[in-house]
């Protein structure tokens, strides 16, 4: 694979690394004009910092079997972040502590000057160490899913290449694809569990050392959650229990009788109906790409020029083999001032839309290349994932491009609405059970399991019957990397959805000024609150209940209209 990163830092030198921090800490800081060379010049390292470590993150991902890759990865782990944060501590204290603070623009470094205080508060020099154990855990964790296979009649295949057989109109196919991934993850649920606890007893630990009552306090810290609060999360998570998950259960049992099969079982619910078969809205990945390049070429010509340099630059891993991490994700590449994707596609409608959603991550990142401060072109994930979940809706109107036949364009329209209403209960979900986890961090591997069926139960749909695989309803949560690698890291996705929404209805009414919203709100970075950012794009951060119902009667009508 060739290296789609720029390396101007030396990673092997630990000594020459350290001269660039140090050169910064001995930067005068006195004028306004030392301070504003000094923000500058912190930016580019920490942009040449940032390159080379998700450089090295996205090679272990495209390469999870390869030693190489995975020993410079952990090399990072061990030697280079611990050195990155506690530089970052210290610059922190650097500029807290100058007197040419109080000279910096007060509208425009406000955010930047709370983000600094809130760092301060929460850097600990004892959590550096557990985070190196924190780290390798995450990537045990990879090790042990990474490289899961079964033999699908006798083919050796990855779980994300049996995901298409989920939607096959023949249920025995269906059920083998469902019981083989289940059989795979449960095969390793000792190894995760074990992972798991572990995980939870470092991370009270680092509560602890911070001063805060448990891991959920720290982690709301961290992610600069200063907009809403956990309290707000559980308000949230009543609200999709009482409107979303009713619509959900209406839309299954719908689904039961298209399907036309009398007891409706967890390998059904993304089922076609017999004499109709998936949606493959593409043959490989190349056309995946040139038809979403002629989308964004109709959206933004800009757009359009992005994919096709990030294609032509090989910043577009897309497809599933062996060795490679499940899930997907985009990269962000400051120095080279593009992104990477990171995907498993099997030509499936969720892979097109993943695509979609991934590219509108990366099209944030372009926005935000303006941004003279490193620190404001990190966007929390609120705003992060308006981006990317607002440009699946916004790019409907074009699927037609994929979809020649009306009738199947119908369908996928449908089906993304429909996933919608389906991922709303699952996100709140995962969200409370991580609440839960951290909230009581002495439970036992048996309790935890039961807690998250007890969750499912009260805010998901209840339709399917689980008979004869209790035990993996269970532990379902175990494929979800979030749980492991960036614990809390699922309400933005709800949070966002409920943005995007918003967004879709404004660009139904006025496509035009919804998409120069769109642009407009996403170019400030993180250099606003959440609030102003989402009312910079003509929509309100607000998930009350009213809210909720508001939006929700809204994708039923879609729906219905379809």
């Amino acid at each position: 694979m060739n290296k789609c990163y720029v390396e101007k830092l030396d990673f092997s030198n630990l000594e020459r690394l350290e001269e660039n921090f140090k050169a910064l800490l001995n930067m005068p800081l006195e004028t306004l004009e030392e301070m504003e060379t000094w923000l500058q010049a912190q930016s580019e390292l920490y942009d040449a910092m940032q390159e080379s470590l998700y450089g090295h993150y996205i090679d272990f991902q495209c390469q999870s079997d390869s030693e190489a890759a995975k020993n410079a990865f952990e090399y990072d782990q061990k030697n280079v972040e611990p050195l990155f944060k506690r530089y970052v501590a210290a610059l922190d204290e650097q500029f807290l502590t100058s007197p040419a603070k109080a000279l910096l623009d007060k509208k425009f470094y406000a955010q930047f000057l709370k983000r600094k205080q809130n760092a301060k508060e929460l850097f600990r020099e004892e959590n550096v160490e557990l985070e190196i154990e924190e780290d390798r855990l995450t990537t045990n964790y990879f090790e042990h899913t990474g490289g899961l296979t079964v033999d699908w009649n006798g083919e050796e295949k990855t779980l994300s290449q049996l995901q298409q057989y989920f939607e096959d109109a023949d249920s025995e196919v269906r059920k083998q694809a469902f019981t083989l991934t289940s059989e795979a993850f449960l095969s390793k649920q000792k190894e995760l569990q074990t992972i798991m606890s572990e995980l939870i007893t470092l991370r009270q630990q680092k509560a602890k050392n911070a001063d805060l009552a448990n891991y959920r306090d720290f982690m709301f810290k961290k992610y600069e959650r200063f907009d809403y609060s956990p309290e707000d999360c559980k308000q949230l998570a009543k609200a999709v229990q009482l409107y979303v998950k009713p619509l959900k259960e209406k839309l299954q049992r719908r689904h039961q009788e298209e399907i036309g099969v009398d007891v409706y079982r967890p390998w059904d619910r993304r089922a076609v109906p017999k004499g109709r078969k998936p949606l493959r809205p593409f043959e490989n990945t190349t056309e995946l790409v040139e038809k979403s390049a002629t989308i964004f070429q109709r959206l933004d010509p800009r757009f359009a020029t992005l994919i096709n340099e990030m294609n032509a630059r090989g910043m577009l891993d897309l497809d599933s083999r062996k060795g490679k991490a499940p899930g997907g994700f985009c990269s962000a590449l400051p120095i080279s001032q593009l992104s990477f994707i990171f995907m498993n596609a099997s030509t499936s409608h969720s892979d097109l839309v993943t695509f979609l959603h991934e590219m509108g991550h990366c099209i944030h990142n372009d926005l935000k290349t303006g941004l003279p401060l490193n620190a404001y072109r990190e966007t929390p994930m609120e705003s992060s994932e308006l981006a990317s979940m607002t440009m699946e809706l916004f790019t409907m109107d074009q699927w037609h491009l994929f979809y020649e036949n009306e009738a199947e364009l119908m369908r996928a329209k449908r089906q993304q609405l429909k996933g919608i209403v389906d991922f709303l209960p699952t996100g709140m979900v995962i969200d409370q059970f991580q609440h839960w986890l951290y909230e009581n961090p002495d439970h036992s591997p048996e309790e935890r399991n039961n807690k998250y069926l007890e969750i499912s139960q009260q805010l998901d749909a209840n339709v399917a019957d689980w008979s004869g695989y209790e035990e993996w309803a269970k532990q379902t949560w175990l494929p979800v990397l979030h749980i492991f690698e960036v614990p809390f890291y699922y309400i933005e996705y709800v949070i966002a959805q409920l943005g995007a929404l918003q967004m879709y209805r404004q660009y139904r009414q006025h496509p035009e000024q919804a998409l120069e919203n769109y642009k407009k709100a996403l170019s400030l970075g993180s250099s606003k609150s959440l609030p102003e950012i989402y009312e910079a794009a003509g929509i309100r951060f607000d998930f009350s209940e009213e809210m909720i119902k508001e939006l929700i009667n809204f994708v039923e009508a879609e729906i219905a209209a379809l």
